[in-house]
């Protein structure tokens, strides 16, 4: 069998795609300069988060996927990230390609609510890799991708931000149910509202607790009696 090495040098937030998408360059090597026709590559990232420290902020932003931080000895456990699939040309010995990962910002997903979180750093990533290889110099062999295949990435959380911002700028996004987004619509219409922001702010003032009234000041018996200079209605 071939000896397949896969190795992650660089990720870039695709300006062009339609919607959120990350693009992974993969290093491929195919020991003792092997011929390969092609390779039907499957690749799955996952989130490896114990391998990164994570500030006050960080952690309180965290602690919808893991707890509270004592806990995190038995909860910070890998995150599945994405499941992708590529079609690898032909080379010999090496080769470079892209990975192309659709991503969300669905505030559901736990990959997306664990890149929020994040204020700096990094991101560390495991690929774990598989899949079918077409080999041989002569004619083609049929070979699998290796199971233990994998390499490690630390993605930077910039380039995540980046990709939200190309198609959120300055903007989150929230998925709901079709009920609910139909009486919220109703909502919005009875009320002659411009915006779903204008719809969201009203209902926030609304459930916003009433301010308590200010106590009253001193009395200042200047403020009752009438001044001796007055004329008082006889």
């Amino acid at each position: 069998m071939t000896e397949f090495a896969f190795t992650c040098t660089g990720v870039r937030a695709d300006a062009y795609a339609a919607g959120p998408t990350l693009v992974f360059r993969l290093r491929i090597t195919a020991a003792g300069s092997a011929r390969v026709h092609a390779i039907a590559l499957r690749c799955q990232i996952r989130i490896e988060p114990a391998r990164r420290g994570y500030g006050p902020a960080e952690a309180e932003g965290l602690a919808d996927l893991f707890g509270e931080r004592s806990r995190w000895g038995n909860t910070l456990q890998p995150v599945q990230f994405a499941q992708v699939s590529v079609m690898v040309p032909s080379f010999t010995g090496e080769t470079e390609t892209d990975l192309v990962v659709p991503c969300t910002y669905d505030m559901d997903i736990a990959a997306t609510r664990y890149f929020q979180a994040l204020a700096e750093g990094e991101v560390p990533l495991l690929m774990l890799f598989s899949g079918t290889a077409f080999t041989g110099d002569a004619g083609f062999h049929v070979e699998p991708v290796p199971w233990d295949r994998e390499a490690s990435y630390r993605m930077p959380v910039a380039v995540w931000r980046e990709m939200v911002e190309q198609h959120f700028p300055g903007c989150g996004w929230l998925r709901l149910p079709r009920d609910t987004m139909d009486e919220l619509l109703a909502f919005r219409s009875r009320h002659a509202l411009a915006s779903w922001e204008a719809t969201v702010r009203a209902l926030l003032d609304a459930a916003a607790p009433a301010e308590p009234a200010a106590p009253p000041g001193p009395v200042r018996l200047g403020a009752i009696l009438p001044r001796l200079t007055e004329r008082t209605a006889p």
